[in-house]
C-alpha cells in the first residue's frame, strides 16, 4: 500500500513539474538570457541550498536522536529531506504530499509513532521559523525604513498573524498537537464522523505521539533550540540567494543588501504560503518578488529576474527531489 501511496505522490509531482515547465510565462531566449546574465552566481545559490538541506538534516536527525537510536545513514535521511521538500513543492496543499512521504520512509526504520512525531516536530519546527523570520523582518522594517499608512496596516496584520501563530506553535511544543488537530477535524463538515472514529480506535497511539513531541521542548531543551536554531539560521542564509542576485544588478556589497534580500524574502514567502494550495505556488511567487522589490523601489525587472532564476533553482531541486524518490528505499530495521 505504502508503495502505491509514494508512486501516486512521485507522479502528482512529476506531472505538477511538466505543467510548470510548459506554463513558464517567459519566452525561451529572456530565460536563457537571464541564465547566462546569472553565470557562476547560479553556480553559488544551487550550493548554497545544498547546505541549507544539509542544516535541515540535522535538523530532523536532532529530533529523531533524542526518542532512541537512529538506525539510518546521514545521507539517507538527506535524501529523503530533498524528496520531501521535492514533493511539498509540487504537489497542491504542499504539506500533504511531503509529510506523509517521509512518515512513510521513516516507518520501517523507526516505528509509526517515532516517525510520525519526529516529522510533525521538524515540520513544525521548519514553519515555526518562518514566523521567526517574518517577525525578524518586521523588526527591520520598523528601524530601518520609512512608514506610511499603508506600510503600518500591513506591519500590524503581520504582527498580529504572528503573533498569533507563535503562540499556537508554542502551546503545541508544550501540550503536543495531534490530538486536538484530529478534534479540529471533527469540526469540519463531511469530517466529524471520520474524525470521531479515527481518536476512538487510534487513541493510545495519538496521546503518546503528543508525548514524545511534548517531551523534546521539556526534557530535551538542547536539542529543541539546537534544531530550532539551525532552522532559523538556514531560513536567514536563504536571504544570501537575493543578495546575490541583487548584487548582479549593481547592488553594494554591504549589510543593508543584505537587509534588503531579507525583507523580499519574508514579503516573498508570506505571500507565497498564502497561495500554498498552488503546486510549485505558480504565479504567486513571481506576484510577490515584484511586489516586495517595487516596495523597496527596485525595478520590475530585477523582480523578475529574481523570480526566474529562484524558479529554476526550484525546478533543479525538485526534479532532483523526485529522481531521488525511485533510488533507495528504505529499508526495514525495526
Amino acid at each position: 500500500m505504502n508503495s502505491k501511496i509514494k508512486n501516486i505522490l512521485f507522479f502528482i509531482g512529476l506531472a505538477s513539474v511538466v505543467v510548470m515547465i510548459v506554463t513558464f510565462d517567459v519566452s525561451w531566449d529572456v530565460l536563457w538570457s537571464d541564465l547566462c546574465h546569472a553565470g557562476y552566481w547560479l553556480v553559488a545559490i544551487l550550493l548554497l541550498w545544498c547546505v541549507l538541506y544539509l542544516m535541515n538534516t540535522l535538523s530532523w536527525w536532532l529530533i529523531l536522536r533524542e526518542s532512541g537510536p537512529v538506525n539510518i545513514s546521514f545521507l539517507h535521511l538527506f535524501k529523503i529531506v530533498l524528496s520531501g521538500f521535492a514533493l511539498n513543492s509540487a504537489t497542491p496543499v504542499g504539506l500533504l504530499g511531503g509529510e506523509p512521504y517521509k512518515i512513510m520512509e521513516m516507518t520501517p526504520v523507526v516505528g509509526v509513532q517515532r516517525a510520525t512525531s519526529s516529522v510533525l516536530l521538524f515540520t513544525m519546527m521548519h514553519i515555526f521559523t518562518h514566523f521567526c523570520y517574518w517577525v525578524t523582518a518586521i523588526v527591520l522594517w520598523l528601524f530601518l525604513k520609512p512608514l506610511n499608512v499603508g506600510m503600518i496596516i500591513l506591519l500590524t496584520v503581520a504582527s498580529v498573524f504572528c503573533a498569533t501563530g507563535i503562540y499556537f506553535f508554542l502551546r503545541g511544543y508544550r501540550y503536543g498537537l495531534v490530538v486536538r488537530g484530529i478534534r479540529w477535524l471533527g469540526h469540519l463538515p463531511g469530517l466529524r464522523s471520520w474524525a470521531q472514529r479515527f481518536a476512538a480506535s487510534h487513541e493510545e497511539s495519538l496521546h503518546r505521539i503528543d508525548e514524545q513531541i511534548a517531551a523534546l521542548h521539556s526534557q530535551s531543551r538542547r536539542s529543541f533550540y539546537a534544531s530550532l536554531l539551525l532552522e532559523y539560521v538556514g531560513r536567514v542564509m536563504q536571504s544570501l540567494e537575493i543578495m546575490f542576485m541583487l548584487l548582479l544588478f549593481g547592488a553594494a556589497f554591504s549589510w543593508m543588501t543584505f537587509v534588503d534580500s531579507i525583507l523580499i524574502l519574508a514579503f516573498t514567502s508570506l505571500f507565497a504560503n498564502l497561495l500554498g494550495f498552488i503546486p510549485l505556488q505558480l504565479g504567486g511567487r513571481e506576484g510577490g518578488f515584484a511586489l516586495s522589490t517595487a516596495q523597496l523601489g527596485l525595478t520590475g525587472g530585477t523582480g523578475l529576474f529574481i523570480s526566474i532564476i529562484c524558479r529554476v533553482r526550484e525546478l533543479f531541486f525538485t526534479s532532483l527531489g523526485l529522481g531521488l524518490m525511485k533510488l533507495y528505499p528504505t529499508k526495514s530495521k525495526v
